[in-house]
């Protein structure tokens, strides 16, 4: 997932009404009959259960150093642990949010792939939408929080000896994003996520050599060993598979906000390492799977 800096300027109307769909109306949408919205209701049961899923099977720990009481809009900006639409580190980062009591809406930039593969429409009532600087400013304007992993599909698809590194590919879209809307960073750390996989390559050429970088702005097709797809070259990265499983630990960093006379550049640096620092020393003495 990454705010992209290019994203096709058509689709900014739509998405900019889709979103205020979402986060004005349909957050308080009721029945003529005054009982709750049920398709809205199904949504945030599925939501719950896939948060108590790693509460309990991964035995999620959570490290919120932030003001519990975080006013919005801010941008928080997380790690991938494995996997694009199937990732622990999302519902890790759902808990954590819980756990400090956000309330707003929670807008997830996610990667354009899902609405090309045709299963964007069935995550869009979850908050998630096409990672776009509209997609970002429509949320804001809204009032909503804004969620980025700015690594996308390069920090998504690592392989296992990278899985305790923060890979954003020199992506400072974000950091600009949040400069121009004057809200603050909110950085959220997870480790363990990498674990849930044996990712053995994060088969950047085969992409290239598939012409994927182009079709599906995909920069990798992880090949992987997962249960029950077994060896498959990017099935674990699109496709359902039982995660390992491993212990997860998320941290939720204080606010950031830009110093005097810093670029955009040199604050995501700053961000980066800051988030970078947090997962080597969450990781240093870590046993895997067992955390």
């Amino acid at each position: 997932m990454n705010a992209s800096d290019n994203a096709p300027s058509s689709d900014a109307e739509r998405l900019s009404q889709a979103l205020r769909d979402i986060v004005d109306e349909d957050r308080d949408r009721e029945d003529s009959d005054g009982t709750a919205d049920p398709v809205r209701m199904a949504l945030s049961l599925v939501r719950k259960l896939g948060v108590d899923f790693v509460r309990r099977y991964n035995r999620l720990d959570i490290d919120g150093t932030a003001d519990p009481a975080i006013e919005g809009p801010v941008l928080f900006v997380a790690n991938h642990g494995f996997g694009g639409l199937f990732d622990l580190n999302i519902l890790a980062i759902f808990a954590a949010l819980t756990e400090l009591g956000v309330e707003q809406d929670v807008v997830m930039l996610t990667h354009q792939s899902a609405w090309t593969l045709k299963v964007g429409k069935y995550i869009e009532p979850l908050g998630a939408r096409p990672a776009s600087r509209e997609s970002a400013e429509a949320a804001f304007a809204a009032g909503a929080h804004v969620l980025v992993l700015p690594g996308g599909d390069l920090d998504a698809f690592k392989t296992w000896s990278d899985r305790n590194k923060i890979v954003f590919g020199g992506r400072r879209g974000f950091v600009r994003l949040a400069l121009d809307a004057g809200v603050p960073i909110v950085p959220i750390v997870t480790a363990g996520g990498g674990e849930s996989v044996i990712s053995l390559s994060s088969g950047a050429r085969l992409a290239r050599v598939l012409g994927l970088d182009k079709s599906f702005r995909l920069k990798a097709m992880p090949i992987t060993l997962s249960f029950p797809l077994g060896l498959s070259v990017g099935g674990a990265g699109m496709l359902p598979y039982v995660p390992l499983p491993t212990k997860l630990s998320t941290s939720v960093l204080p606010p950031m906000t830009a110093r005097d006379e810093e670029s955009a550049e040199a604050f995501g640096d700053r961000i980066e390492a800051l988030m970078q620092d947090k997962l080597t020393a969450m990781t240093e003495n870590r046993t895997a799977f067992l955390g």
